[in-house]
């Protein structure tokens, strides 16, 4: 198969353009295809019985990241603090973060934000719009040397998580099942291939060619991630 990678802003733009068969693979968060098919999503578009996720990926290397003069997690007390889409995806992740941290969304001791994706995130992240959000590798780690606060990684709080995964359209896959298997297979064996210590410095020449900011050493780091 040939794959085209098509970028989505957000949650809302990806799950609607989804639905209407722009494209065929979403690579998303689990809680968004749950969302989804219960009905429950933040796009106007009505219960999508059809998708399913076929892959899981990773935990989403999630880290809850805020700005320099955030010291601990209960200093977001009566702050803004920034997600994708409330209602699915990594939000959940980060309410449970605060809740274990005594700060609890619906008493109000925090405000929320919708900002969009990982990027648009980060930028208002340090554009100073928001006091703290959701990065993964490497915005996490470009937010660190700019001198952003990472307060604490998701799996170290709650644990096991599934994040990332592959999901379908139920009808496309079952009329194209030898595409989706071709997938998955090419996916782990771009894991595999990562892994490998001898393909180190091309992958990282790799990652330094797509993300803004992404200098040699924070290439390294999210290597070791």
């Amino acid at each position: 198969i040939a794959v085209e990678v098509q970028g989505t802003p957000n949650s809302v733009t990806q799950m609607t353009d989804f639905s209407q068969g722009k494209f065929d693979i979403a690579m998303t968060a689990v809680d968004n295809i749950v969302a989804y098919v219960e009905g429950q999503g933040e796009a106007p578009i009505g219960p999508q019985g059809d998708l399913m996720a076929v892959m899981g990926s990773d935990s989403s290397f999630l880290s809850l990241v805020a700005s320099p003069s955030i010291a601990a997690i209960e200093d977001l007390k009566g702050k803004t603090v920034s997600v994708d889409a409330a209602t699915t995806g990594y939000a959940f992740v980060l309410y449970e973060i605060l809740r274990r941290h005594g700060l609890d969304k619906d008493r109000g001791d925090y405000e929320i934000a919708r900002a969009g994706g990982m990027v648009q995130r980060w930028n208002a992240l340090r554009e100073g719009r928001h006091a703290a959000t959701l990065l993964s590798a490497p915005y996490n780690i470009v937010a660190q040397n700019a001198g952003f606060t990472e307060l604490v990684k998701a799996t170290d709080v709650v644990g096991p998580y599934q994040g990332n995964v592959a999901a379908v359209r139920r009808p496309w896959a079952e009329k194209n099942r030898d595409k989706v298997n071709a997938y998955i297979r090419a996916y782990r064996r771009a894991i595999t291939w990562l892994y490998e210590p001898n393909n180190r410095n091309e992958a990282m020449a790799i990652l330094q060619r797509h993300p803004p900011q992404m200098t040699p050493e924070m290439a390294e780091a999210s290597y070791r991630e």
